[in-house]
């Protein structure tokens, strides 16, 4: 399959889609949506030629066997392309794109830096890879509540060996590190009168503990080099758009997967840029949540099934 076309109908100035990470996935995910849109199964048969049984799990895995990293991130990027390139098949070409850690992989290929078949190959990867690093580095991830992130750095930095790697919204971080600093972090969290809860994830994503899966990406795509992206694609490395250099966009995406996503800032700065309508493609509603935590005056919107994609282009063709 090509590139996903960009092309043939105007960007909505003030749209960003934003595509859901790794979490967000549940049984059943995009089959509704494969059924009523011929660009979305395009999306899912592309997929599956690259990694049969794609389709089955998205579709009738169990809850277990999708949380495995292994699986969770190919599926994932496949509902989320689908549900972006549903929307672009009604007309709705957004003017920004972002997603959080996983959901990179499918912004970019979104925006034209690899194609459908190129970029399943690469989250397949990428899923294999950090689960090599899970294994060689046994870590846990906890969600700090209620405190900002200054505190929670200080907070992370007396617990050992644990790390802030998702600044979600001002009174959400994600810390990493090795299971005796996040039980430690618990108490101090708990002393700073915030709130620590365990994510559910196999290790300590985003941290040091995934070094060698930077590497390992970094060596494949200076083998399987991306394109610059044509829309506008903003990356959690730093909170900016990506480059127009395909070896910065390789360093860029590569890093990723070892150092904290920027979300924060990166939703501040498409809002300064013009954003004030954020539409969250794939399974679940996490990031809109986290955009409506973070920002003020904006609109928000999910695509996961044909009911919501009509309820979107609806209400973008009224605004």
């Amino acid at each position: 399959m090509d590139r996903v076309d960009t092309a043939g109908a105007a960007a909505r100035t003030n749209v960003a889609f934003l595509f859901a990470g790794q979490g967000s996935q549940k049984p059943g995910m995009g089959q509704a949506l494969y059924e009523a849109s011929p660009a979305a199964r395009a999306v899912f048969d592309a997929v599956e030629e690259v990694r049969p049984g794609t389709r089955e799990q998205c579709f009738s895995g169990t809850k277990e066997e999708l949380s495995l990293t292994i699986n969770t991130q190919p599926c994932v990027f496949a509902v989320d392309l689908a549900c972006a390139c549903a929307l672009r098949e009604r007309g709705v070409v957004p003017a920004a794109v972002a997603g959080h850690s996983l959901g990179e992989v499918a912004a970019l290929a979104f925006a034209g830096a690899f194609d459908t078949v190129a970029a399943t190959r690469l989250v397949s990867e990428r899923a294999r890879l950090m689960t090599a690093c899970c294994e060689d580095h046994p870590g846990a991830m906890r969600a700090v509540l209620k405190l900002d992130a200054a505190t929670v750095e200080e907070l992370a930095a007396k617990a050992g060996e644990a790390w802030p790697v998702n600044y979600n919204s001002p009174l959400q971080t994600v810390v990493a590190g090795s299971p005796e600093a996040c039980e430690k972090l618990d108490a101090l969290v708990r002393e700073a009168h915030g709130r620590s809860m365990a994510v559910a994830v196999s290790g300590a994503f985003h941290s040091p503990y995934m070094a060698a899966a930077t590497d390992g990406l970094a060596a494949y795509l200076t083998a399987n080099p991306p394109q610059v992206p044509v829309l506008p694609t903003w990356a959690n490395l730093t909170g900016a758009p990506y480059g127009d250099v395909p070896a910065e966009v390789a360093r860029t995406l590569s890093a990723q997967v070892s150092h904290p996503v920027r979300w924060v800032d990166e939703l501040l700065g498409m809002q300064a840029a013009g954003i004030d309508t954020f539409v969250e493609v794939g399974p679940g509603h996490t990031l809109t949540g986290l955009v409506k935590r973070t920002l003020e005056g904006v609109t928000t919107y999910n695509v996961e099934n044909p009911d919501q994609l009509e309820d979107v282009v609806r209400a973008l063709e009224e605004a």
